[in-house]
């Protein structure tokens, strides 16, 4: 059964430097790549066999978690979603969503 999803809302003043959150996720263990959803883009619900998470570097993404709710995340946003979570996910905004994907097996 997945643990808990959750969320961190950046703080910061600044804007998320990509370089610094891509060495943050390798630090803690996740492969990292770096992917562009455009405006519109819709996942329907699936799961990952590995733990993920993402950490948006620019525009919003709206994710949708069994048993957890809708959760939007906006620029130096970040999620921890466990392996085996069912989620949705969707840009709804006019900018395409850009995010880092860690993703770890446990």
């Amino acid at each position: 059964m997945a643990d808990k999803y959750r969320v961190e809302v950046w703080a910061s003043p600044d804007a998320p430097d990509p370089a610094a959150l891509r060495k943050t996720l390798a630090s803690e263990g996740y492969a990292v790549f770096e992917w562009c959803d455009k405006p519109g883009t819709e996942y329907s619900s699936h799961k990952h066999a590995e733990a993920q998470s993402h950490w948006i570097l620019s525009g919003s993404l709206e994710l949708t978690i069994m048993n957890s709710g809708t959760h939007v995340l906006n620029p130096g946003d970040r999620d921890f979603m466990s392996a085996g979570t069912y989620h949705s996910a969707r840009v709804t905004a006019d900018e395409a969503a850009v995010y880092l994907v860690g993703a770890k097996t446990i």
